[in-house]
């Protein structure tokens, strides 16, 4: 039986995402650096010293059809700038998430998220077939939560004490998600959005 999810690039005019390798290690490691985005709490990005670990999981992941992970190039400077993946996939179902998605500093709020997510939507729904995509993050990640709306999903609901953190705290996991029959009027929106410049 043919895997419902293959290795694939997808390329705007911005980004590329290409998928993910071991020997892009070092690079993720200096896209996170940038900001030192492990030391927020709430989000799940590695530190130099796991990204070994994270690459490994995630590939891992991908041999056995639950994720497709990507690494994020910027194309005008050809620089690794981060990293996110479809998970979760329920391939029966024509289900699937986009999550474990994080960027360098310096490319947060140009456009590229907006981009990225578009692409892999389009592919999703266009390509795939889904039927839902979802996306979840961390109650207390405002700033992934207004992100995600701002894409044009919609919150389904919270699911309380979803998991323990490796701090030790419960977290409570916001999901939303975007359905086949909203995502020609949510592409429009996305389209509309990347037009008028980097402003998301």
């Amino acid at each position: 039986m043919q895997p419902w999810l293959k290795p694939v690039t997808l390329e705007g005019n911005l980004v590329k995402l290409v998928p993910m390798k071991r020997e892009h290690k070092v690079d993720l490691a200096f896209a996170a650096s940038d900001g030192n985005l492990w030391e927020l709490w709430y989000t799940s990005v590695p530190t130099p010293a796991t990204t070994d670990a994270y690459i490994n999981t995630a590939l891992l992941e991908q041999e056995t059809g639950k994720s497709l992970p990507f690494t994020i190039v910027d194309k005008r400077t050809n620089a690794v700038v981060g990293t996110t993946r479809y998970m979760n996939v329920d391939a029966p179902n024509k289900r699937l998430e986009i999550g474990h998605t994080w960027y360098a500093k310096k490319v947060q709020r140009t456009g590229v998220n907006t981009e990225c997510k578009y692409l892999l939507l389009k592919y999703a729904f266009e390509n795939l077939g889904c039927v839902a995509v979802e996306f979840r993050t961390h109650f207390h990640n405002h700033p992934s939560r207004n992100a995600i709306l701002r894409l044009g999903a919609k919150q389904d609901g919270i699911l309380r004490n979803h998991r323990i953190d490796a701090l030790g705290n419960l977290r409570d996991t916001v999901v939303f998600s975007i359905l086949e029959s909203e995502w020609k009027t949510v592409k429009t929106s996305l389209e509309f959005k990347m037009q008028r410049g980097p402003l998301h």
